[in-house]
């Protein structure tokens, strides 16, 4: 789940990492938040793109609110 603390703590490290290195322990910290945060904002993806054709089901076919891509005047 992505929140503040993570986001401040991957910037610190990232900081960090820029300006003096980073031990063997915070760069396998580092590397297992970014894997956390990157799967958050996967999930978070999936989540609106199951929404959006969950949506688009709820439409009959012929409807012609233009959902499906038709053409209207």
């Amino acid at each position: 789940m992505i929140n503040r603390e993570l986001i401040e703590r991957i910037n610190a490290l990232s900081r960090k990492q820029r300006e003096v290195g980073l031990t063997d322990e915070e760069t396998a910290e580092q590397a297992v938040l970014r894997r956390s945060y990157l799967d958050g904002i996967k999930g978070q993806v999936r989540q609106q793109l199951d929404a959006a054709q969950a949506s688009q089901k709820e439409h009959a076919a012929n409807c012609t609110c233009g959902c499906h891509g038709t053409h209207r005047h």
